[in-house]
């Protein structure tokens, strides 16, 4: 198959021929229809994920067809339309056995764990525990953002922040985390403010639900724009971007009993106002993934158009172009949005 390598962390990544992947007896082989470009692939490539071992092939964000299925499988077989959440757990451990599957003891996570969907298949682990149907009428590119950054912001706006209607919610970075979590919580009732340093990526906030928005470039003081926006502080904030200064920002943001919501990953642990944290009983959360089986409540949104992923999605490309978007997307020269990759075309 073809597939995207890279060879060594931070170095340009190429598109070439390898061995196809084998279905484990309890998992399956994924024709890969459409592949999110998400910033936790860029960290894997930049060399912040201990599990990468290289050479590497990257992609976690994904929806296809079965192609293969192992001889345990029970619940799934050939021509499937199906996507996955990027952990994928192992349906056993103790994590597990209490229905928090996102944090599994034994996860595995394609484009990390083991070669992942910047391909033209994919290996997936514990098929019954993971694998989520797709709707027939349900593109693949729609479906493809379901299984990191749509339903990673669902559970952090619903389960993990828990906003209520009425409620302001500060979203810090909104790339296709941020945007995904915009149009959940702005679905949800709330008064949603949203942060970042494009214009472009304001505007889609703006289209998606937010009702105010901070340009991060332009203000000394995001936290301080935010308070003051909201009358005093946000309810809920998340960072989804995941850098020092957007989690310092986003508790910032917060009213007394506020929520803070960590949803984007952080190279390195970053300072927190504790301090302030504790002035104002601030609940800090962190946010991973959702469970293969919450996946019916959001699937029911999306299905009844009452959030609509499908927007998110600004641009599709070949596999061969996938590189080069896996370089801007570090280098902040990406567009608003959400970019996916077909490996067959279109």
């Amino acid at each position: 198959m073809r597939a995207v390598v890279f060879e060594r962390f931070g170095e340009s990544a190429e598109v070439r021929e390898v061995p196809d992947p084998v279905a484990a007896p309890h998992g399956v082989v994924v024709r890969v229809a459409a592949t999110g470009v998400c910033r936790s692939d860029w960290h894997g490539w930049m060399g912040h994920d201990p599990d990468i071992v290289l050479p590497h092939v990257p992609g976690h964000e994904l929806a296809g067809v079965v192609e293969q299925v192992g001889a345990d499988v029970r619940g799934w077989r050939v021509g499937d339309r199906v996507t996955v959440p990027f952990v994928c757990a192992c349906g056993r451990c103790a994590a597990c056995a209490a229905g928090d599957q996102q944090v599994c003891e034994r996860q595995t996570q394609p484009g990390f764990t083991h070669w992942g969907s910047f391909a033209e298949y994919v290996a997936l682990d514990h098929a019954d525990v993971n694998l989520v149907a797709v709707p027939e009428e349900m593109e693949f590119t729609t479906a493809a953002s379901l299984g990191c950054r749509f339903a990673t912001a669902y559970r952090a706006v619903v389960q993990q922040g828990r906003v209520a209607a009425g409620e302001f919610v500060a979203v810090h970075g909104c790339g296709g985390v941020g945007l995904s979590a915009v149009m959940i919580a702005a679905a949800a009732g709330a008064r949603v403010v949203a942060v970042d340093v494009s214009a472009g990526a304001l505007e889609l906030a703006r289209r998606f639900g937010a009702v105010a928005c901070v340009d991060a470039g332009a203000v000394g003081d995001v936290a301080g724009a935010v308070r003051e926006l909201t009358g005093g502080g946000a309810h809920v904030s998340l960072d989804a971007l995941g850098a020092g200064v957007t989690c310092a920002a986003s508790v910032g943001s917060l009213r007394r009993r506020g929520r803070h919501v960590q949803v984007g990953l952080l190279a390195e642990d970053p300072v927190v106002p504790m301090g302030r944290v504790v002035a104002l009983e601030l609940e800090v959360l962190g946010s991973h993934g959702m469970a293969a089986h919450a996946y019916p409540g959001m699937l029911e949104l999306v299905r009844g158009g009452v959030v609509r992923p499908e927007l998110l999605v600004t641009s599709v490309i070949g596999l061969d172009a996938a590189p080069g978007a896996l370089v801007a997307m570090g280098e902040g020269v990406v567009g608003s949005g959400v970019t996916v990759v077909a490996p067959f075309g279109g």
